[in-house]
């Protein structure tokens, strides 16, 4: 099948580039000693899930239960599930997966490790687990200190949970620049600081979990830090090129999108908007919604939800019907959006996925 045949929007999945994503991601975990083990949020397909565990990945990272019932299609051999799981339907679902692949969560309240602890000793099996602190997003994890110590005793006393380690996001850290560089250095610092606390409370934090794509190559530099949990990695986007943590060479996935309309003066309307990309401003405040490829001085300045508005300068000018290539700023928004994707080596469609794990969010 050629790409001309695809019906728009779409998109697309360069599998040369992707393949090099995974296999340098895989060849920098080897060489620094870290267990990888990656978030699908940004794929949501077992048959890439199985390949970055074939690539060398322990196991796979999920965000909630139904995603890591979709992902157990991959065969993994552990299932971290990084989101504090509350509500007796999850918890049910949750000791349905333990019984057949090993299941780690991560969690920051004791609320939430005791609901973990019945689930799991009504259906008689055990669950890993992760306390996770705050690294400095503010998001979820207890402080650094007494609390986490506090919720690693609770953890531990509970019979049905295995105490794996640590985990956390460093969220907060977008740009490697010089105030990124500070933040990774503090990131260190506080992350042996606080192994070192729990070490002499007399807990073992085996697995010390975190990590991001955009700090992603610097990952060795954190002290302590022995598994990361990237996402993005396998496609990359407009964002995490604008981060430095890849070039845009490195952006496996695109937009395929046709030109529906021409009549305003320099401007020409997309098949695709706020229902095919994502609403995700760039890190570095540069305007658009997407970087339009190959059309120079192109913007991508608006979205209604089926039209995507693409500001033309430079002299640019396009017909009703030319096709053109977006790469999203937010490419893990967008794949959540779209049913099926299609892997393209030049322009031969070589793999069409179905995105199973779309629209999981309980």
């Amino acid at each position: 099948m050629h790409i001309s045949e695809i019906d728009t929007p779409a998109i697309l999945i360069d599998l040369d580039a992707m393949e090099r994503n995974l296999e340098r991601v895989a060849a920098y975990s080897r060489a620094h000693g870290l267990r990888l083990r990656p978030h699908t949020k940004t794929h949501k397909i077992p048959a890439l899930g199985r390949r970055q565990i074939e690539s060398g990945a322990v196991g796979l990272t999920v965000a909630k239960v139904s995603e890591a019932a979709v992902m157990l299609e991959s065969e993994p051999e552990d299932l971290l599930i990084a989101y504090p799981i509350v509500g007796a339907r999850k918890l049910e679902r949750l000791a349905d997966l333990a019984r057949r692949t090993r299941v780690t969560v991560s969690l920051d309240s004791v609320e939430a490790a005791r609901g973990v602890a019945e689930a799991a000793s009504r259906a008689g099996v055990r669950v890993g687990v992760l306390a996770e602190f705050d690294a400095g997003l503010r998001r979820v994890g207890v402080e650094a200190g007494e609390p986490l110590r506090q919720l690693v005793e609770a953890i531990e006393g509970e019979p049905p949970l295995d105490f794996e380690g640590i985990a956390f996001y460093p969220g907060h850290i977008k740009m490697l620049d010089d105030n990124g560089d500070e933040e990774l250095a503090r990131l260190s610092s506080q992350l042996d600081s606080v192994v070192c606390d729990l070490q002499r409370a007399g807990f073992n934090p085996k697995i010390v979990s975190g990590g991001s794509t955009p700090t992603l190559w610097r990952s060795h530099e954190v002290a302590r830090l022995n598994e990361i949990r990237p996402g993005t990695y396998i496609f990359n986007d407009r964002n995490t090129a604008a981060c430095g943590a890849c070039e845009l060479e490195d952006c496996a996935a695109s937009v395929l999108a046709t030109v529906v309309s021409t009549s305003v003066k320099g401007q020409m309307i997309i098949d695709g908007g706020s229902k095919t990309f994502s609403s995700d401003r760039l890190v570095t405040g540069t305007e658009g919604f997407g970087l339009v490829v190959d059309v120079p001085g192109a913007v991508f300045t608006k979205m209604n939800e089926e039209h995507g508005f693409v500001e033309l300068r430079e002299g640019a000018s396009f017909r009703v019907g030319d096709r053109v290539r977006v790469i999203p700023n937010h490419i893990c928004a967008a794949m959540n959006l779209h049913e099926q994707v299609y892997g393209i080596r030049a322009d031969r469609v070589e793999e069409v996925w179905k995105v199973e794990g779309r629209g999981k969010l309980q």
